[in-house]
């Protein structure tokens, strides 16, 4: 069995300054990717993990020891998988690619095994790999404030035509928020909702909200900085933003004919970097009334 474990973007994020307990409140809007890694199960004997593809260097160390998947895994008794994970999303990308993973995972777990796992039990497990595992359990666009675990479904969220970008560079969470907490300034009020939700008015309504984590992550790597002006630049998008804490960047486009020849021009000029043309907000199906029981 084989599930796709999708990107999450952050259409925008709104970051205030650290708590008492070092957890920062946010505010975001997160849709979900037509690309991501691919995962796949089958029964076997005992819980196993391997990798593949393009960027499963990054995470060979970690396939017998805290990946996220294991963890998650080991959340509901280790079931016995044999997972194959191809990795094809770059690592500490913004792109909650671990946490997506893992939901992934879990997914395929209640499938593959007819295990008797209610929601609750997956969204449990969820939270085991931190406070962006139950929204990628299920990825459908929602808005996410406290800390990333109180989730509101938006269905109203359109698909959206974009490209995602990646130059090739890390960028660790930690360190982007401990340079952020240098001059925190963000408020995390949420914004009123859109007027108009057809593409062109969503994307009027983001290009008033921001990423307050983009300016500290560009001062740890300024490649992120480029992946930003390349966007500006290419034909067809009409904003450009970092998704989370970085590496990758976002371009929204009106038209998924845009988007493909806007990542056709970056591709051109920059071969060495991630370059995917995509769709944010899939269609929602029950999907929906999970993401509603994880607020619970």
């Amino acid at each position: 069995m084989r599930a796709l474990a999708p990107a999450k973007v952050n259409l925008f994020l709104h970051v205030g300054p650290p708590e008492a307990n070092g957890y920062h409140p946010l505010c975001s809007l997160v849709a979900f990717a037509d690309v991501g890694d691919q995962v796949e199960a089958e029964p076997a004997e005992a819980l196993s993990l391997t990798m593949s593809g393009p960027f499963a260097g990054a995470l060979a160390d970690e396939a017998t020891d805290d990946n996220l998947v294991l963890r998650a895994l080991r959340a509901i008794g280790a079931p016995p998988l044999r997972l194959t994970l191809d990795k094809r999303l770059p690592v500490a990308a913004g792109l909650g690619g671990g946490s997506a993973d893992a939901g992934a995972a879990l997914r395929l777990a209640r499938e593959a095994l007819s295990l008797p796992l209610s929601d609750a039990d997956l969204i449990a497990a969820a939270r085991t790999v931190g406070a962006d595992g139950p929204m990628c359990l299920f990825a459908a666009p929602a808005w996410a404030e406290g800390h990333g675990e109180r989730l509101t479904p938006e269905p109203r969220l359109p698909p959206l035509p974009a490209v995602l970008v990646n130059p090739g560079v890390p960028s660790p969470t930690g360190a982007v928020y401990q340079a952020y907490d240098e001059s925190p300034t963000g408020s995390i009020e949420r914004p009123s909702e859109p007027d108009d939700w057809s593409v062109g008015g969503v994307i009027g309504w983001l290009r008033q909200q921001r990423n307050d984590l983009e300016a500290p992550a560009v001062r740890l790597q300024p490649l992120i900085g480029d992946a930003l002006a390349a966007l500006d630049v290419a034909p067809g998008v009409a904003l450009a933003r970092m998704s989370g804490s970085g590496a990758t960047v976002f371009g929204l486009c009106p038209s998924p004919e845009q988007a493909a020849t806007a990542a056709a021009a970056i591709r051109a000029r920059h071969p060495g970097w991630w370059v995917e043309a995509t769709q944010l907000g899939a269609p929602l199906d029950r999907r929906t009334e999970l993401l509603d029981a994880s607020a619970d």
